[in-house]
């Protein structure tokens, strides 16, 4: 579960990062594909991100705080690096 969540945590802060290379070419350069794959992978890994860390929170103890910041990451651009880097625990 440790291991699905950080990578899902890195995968979905590199899906929102991308929108800085996408969204450019979507409203200055009329290209939209790019932005609706990027979008499409980057729903599809908020969502699995949302899912894996409830599970997390039913298998290792973090306080309320702790769960608030790690929810609240996902909205965040780089915030998912540094959760998957300083706040999930290795159980």
């Amino acid at each position: 579960m440790i291991k699905a969540f950080k990578l899902v945590a890195i995968l979905e802060g590199i899906s929102y990062l991308l929108f800085g290379l996408t969204m450019p070419l979507k409203y200055m350069y009329d290209m939209p594909m790019p932005n609706k794959i990027v979008g499409f992978a980057h729903g599809f890994l908020f969502i699995g991100y949302i899912f894996l860390a409830i599970g997390l929170f039913q298998t290792a103890q973090y306080s309320l705080k702790e769960k608030f910041i790690i929810l609240v990451a996902s909205l965040l651009p780089f915030a998912t690096f540094f959760v998957e880097k300083k706040m999930v625990k290795d159980a």
